[in-house]
């Protein structure tokens, strides 16, 4: 195990994470908010200082770098940020219990948006433009970051590819580019680029400056976390349009995006997994819209509703225009199954994603096929091109340990009491990383009711979801910290 190289990454991320925490700090000094500053302040210090020592002392690492290190460096890394990123929240007394300060970091940073807070909008500006920014800064991932920014000459190491794979979601991580840091960059780009356009079209529709780049931060990292305590049902029409959309976009697998730069539409068309995405966003719309019929005053209103929720469960994104909890049950089921469908590998939503799905239902006809069949030989194909059965291997161990700790998770949290509905969609919503769920934790109620050790179960599905299981689970394995 390259220790050196992991504790100079880790000190380069407190390192970032220290700088990110600047701008925050700015709009608590420029509002007054003494406690906010202070706890801004002391959050910097501490981190930049321990993210200075480790960087100093891990210097010059020549060894190799190699799958297990980065794991464990994706597992660690995203562990550290949400430890510090807590203490602006506790030192300021904004979330007085470290466990629910922690909770709500790491809701942020996994982009979940599940909150311990029965209100937001008594917090300081500075924590309100924080809790938003983790949600941006986790999207596409603070370790891809990295690699944008990072020198050529640690490629020799071999680093960026093992990063890449671990921190990025999808059955399959493939390069834009043959040089990975180039990879980065374009998908930093991108992703900016969207950003950007969705504050502008958020400030057409006369939406407050601070409220737009708090609203984009959360749909472009698919986070959800609001500074309005009824998330986005106190805006126009319009602005929750633009917010449907723009969730719908960050959706989809960014690899779509460059295509379309080189002109390549006819291959972003013919995408099965971005066909499946668009198909199940339409289809689940078509067939809530009729459920919820006379349940609004206007057709117009229901179909608005209908679509801004399945985006925003389908994307993990988690905001809310209406108490979906007070639906139809055959809607509810539809969004719950949402829950853990997902967005597109490759994108900022979190769930199963649509590429594994796809895979499990070819996987599955085929094995049909060579059941009726069985001197039959086929070859499962996406876009055309065959997958390697070691893809396909991976896709159904993830499934299996997607199901497992999903069954665990919601076996430990039941000691709470609640009802069986509560636990699953909690349990759900953590670790598909979307937010609210169905009854106590609905789109109008909060996590704060769970005891400390539930939210820690919670908090631990949350980073599952996010790193896509393996750079969690590892980190449990005597194996990785032993000799190769």
């Amino acid at each position: 195990m390259n220790y050196k190289m992991i504790g100079k990454f880790i000190g380069r991320i407190m390192l970032i994470e220290a700088a990110f925490l600047l701008p925050a700090c700015g709009i608590s000094i420029f509002q007054g908010e003494k406690e906010a500053v202070q706890a801004f302040a002391i959050t910097i210090f501490v981190s930049a200082a321990v993210g200075g020592l480790l960087t100093k002392r891990n210097r010059g690492t020549k060894k190799g770098f190699h799958a297990r290190e980065g794991l464990v460096c994706v597992g660690i890394s995203w562990i550290v940020l949400g430890l510090t990123g807590a203490l602006p929240f506790f030192l300021s007394g904004a979330i007085p219990n470290y466990v629910d300060a922690l909770f709500e970091t790491v809701s942020g940073f996994t982009t979940t948006g599940a909150s311990i807070l029965p209100e937001v909008e008594p917090l300081p500006m500075g924590m309100l433009y924080w809790r938003s920014f983790s949600h941006w800064l986790g999207g596409m991932g603070v370790l891809v970051f990295l690699l944008a920014v990072s020198s050529g000459d640690e490629r020799s190491k071999g680093f960026t590819m093992h990063i890449l794979r671990a921190e990025s979601p999808g059955p399959k991580v493939g390069k834009l580019v043959p040089r990975m840091k180039q990879t980065a960059e374009i998908l930093y780009l991108l992703y900016i680029m969207l950003t950007v356009l969705n504050i502008v079209f958020l400030l057409i529709g006369k939406m407050p400056l601070f409220d737009a780049v708090c609203t984009a931060f959360g749909t472009a990292g698919t986070g959800g976390f609001g500074i309005k305590n009824d998330s986005i049902a106190g805006y126009s029409p319009y602005l929750q349009n633009v917010c449907t959309v723009f969730m719908l976009l960050f959706g989809v697998n960014f690899s779509c995006y460059y295509m379309l730069m080189l002109r390549q539409v006819k291959s972003v068309f013919k995408d099965e997994e971005l066909r499946l995405y668009i198909g199940a966003v339409v289809g689940s719309t078509a067939l809530i819209a009729l459920n919820l019929r006379g349940m609004y005053d206007t057709v117009g209103e229901t179909i608005r509703h209908a679509a801004f929720q399945v985006a925003s469960i389908v994307t993990t994104t988690g905001f809310a225009t209406t108490d979906f909890d007070l639906w139809p049950t055959f809607s509810k089921t539809i969004l719950v199954c949402l829950m853990m469908l997902g967005a597109c590998a490759g994108s900022t939503g979190g769930g199963f994603k649509c590429g594994r799905a796809l895979l499990v239902f070819k996987g599955l006809r085929r094995s049909v096929r060579e059941i009726v069949h069985p001197g039959r030989v086929e070859v499962v194909r996406v876009n055309g091109r065959p997958m390697e059965e070691k893809v396909l291997a991976n896709t159904n161990a993830y499934l299996a340990a997607y199901a497992l700790i999903i069954v665990f998770s919601f076996f430990a949290i039941s000691v709470d009491g609640f009802s069986v509905t509560t636990n699953l969609t909690a349990v759900l919503s953590c670790f598909n990383n979307i937010g609210p769920g169905l009854e106590a934790v609905g789109p109008t109620c909060n996590f704060g009711d769970f005891s400390i050790f539930s939210k820690l179960v919670l908090i631990l599905d949350m980073l599952a979801g996010r790193l896509e299981i393996f750079p969690i689970l590892i980190l449990f394995s005597r194996t990785t910290w032993g000799r190769r």
